[in-house]
């Protein structure tokens, strides 16, 4: 047995990240063990040019980045620096786990938790994989023979990892994720809106989604028959054209525009319903704000397990889905059709809220806490 040890300053590396479902759940296990442990020394290590890199800063936590990005499936150029990056990131985490001397290194997800991970086995160093999806990346699957513990968000994953490993934790949450409908009123004034009417929250993650925004611009003028509002998370490459098409519709005081929502906290609060991708960190956060949904799947997520992620919901009338290719024509009709039916909303509010996981960043703690035999 694993002699326990009382670690008054515990050394930990997160790594991972590449968009928000990677970054937001690595920010706040880091956040849920300097609770835990205010003398821990925390290092992020993500991949340069990636958002971790900006958003960690932010969190207050330094991070390092490695020359990595992913493996394209298709035909390009950017694969034959594939290897080369490879090695370069390997060698580059081997040098930082032997000078930070982390106690555990938690990866979680993304193109730097791969090297990161892989040589802290090869140095034995635990890891913790901390695993989003009902569907696991390649990475994850690789590295979880040799990791000490695998922290998943569903059941069932015993397809993928070693049985005595797993822990089903649920998904972290950011840490203004609260379900608090007293901030309703708060929310919607914060975006510019009236809180006595219904607000649309549209979110397709955190760089966009181009099919859910296409789909709302094709069918923009049918706020003009109703007092309905939005709150639109455009992403950077679509913001231009958003505010172009809200102005020529004259929808400027009910229809929000913004590249990214810093305050979800607020934006969840003041949404009736909302538009989301079916990333599990968006499931999570939805089922805790308890909001009705209408879901998008990605059709190009691996193994299309936002599809199979979003059918669960759909499956327990906890969620409403919308087909990527019939945005253009069924989904503001769909989500019109929601608004006006508040038996149901009420329902898929009340159902949703039965996936819900509050605890899970200090549970990710605990098994992070066993692995280190702290006291």
């Amino acid at each position: 047995m694993k002699e326990k040890r009382n670690l008054k300053s515990p050394r930990l590396i997160v790594s991972g990240g590449g968009t928000g479902g990677h970054v937001f759940p690595a920010i706040a296990i880091a956040d849920a063990f300097k609770r835990r442990h205010p003398d821990a020394e925390i290092l992020f290590v993500g991949a340069k040019g990636r958002m971790e890199m900006e958003r960690v800063p932010k969190a207050g936590y330094p991070i390092e980045g490695l020359w990595i990005s992913g493996f394209k499936r298709e035909l390009s150029l950017d694969n034959f620096s594939f290897p080369f990056k490879l090695i370069s990131s390997l060698c580059k985490a081997r040098k930082i786990l032997k000078r930070f001397k982390p106690d555990a290194v938690v990866g979680v997800g993304g193109f730097a938790s791969g090297p990161t991970m892989r040589k802290a086995t090869a140095l034995g160093i635990p890891v913790v994989i901390q695993e989003q999806n009902s569907f696991p990346g390649v990475t994850n699957k690789i590295v979880a023979p040799k990791a000490a513990r695998i922290c998943v968000a569903y059941e069932k994953m015993d397809r993928w990892f070693p049985k005595d490993k797993i822990v089903l934790t649920g998904n972290p949450l950011r840490n203004n994720i609260v379900s608090d409908e007293n901030l309703k009123e708060e929310g919607a004034r914060f975006f510019g809106l009236d809180p006595q009417k219904p607000i649309i929250l549209l979110v397709g993650g955190s760089q966009g989604a181009l099919g859910i925004n296409k789909g709302v611009s094709a069918q923009l003028g049918m706020f003009n028959g109703n007092d309905y509002q939005m709150i639109w998370q455009t992403g950077k490459f679509y913001i231009d054209r958003a505010e172009d098409e809200i102005g020529m519709y004259g929808l400027s005081a009910r229809v929000k525009t913004m590249v990214f929502i810093e305050r979800m906290d607020l934006a969840y609060a003041a949404a009736d319903i909302v538009i989301s991708r079916a990333g599990a960190m968006s499931i999570s956060e939805l089922s805790l704000v308890k909001k009705p949904v209408v879901f998008v799947p990605l059709p190009t997520a691996a193994e299309d397990h936002q599809t199979k992620n979003a059918q669960s919901l759909v499956d327990a009338d906890a969620a409403v889905m919308v087909k990527n290719d019939k945005t253009e024509t069924e989904l503001l009709p769909v989500v019109f059709d929601l608004l006006k039916n508040k038996e149901k909303m009420s329902a898929m509010s009340k159902n949703i809220s039965k996936f819900a996981r509050p605890n899970a960043a200090e549970d990710i703690v605990n098994e992070i806490d066993k692995v280190l035999g702290i006291v």
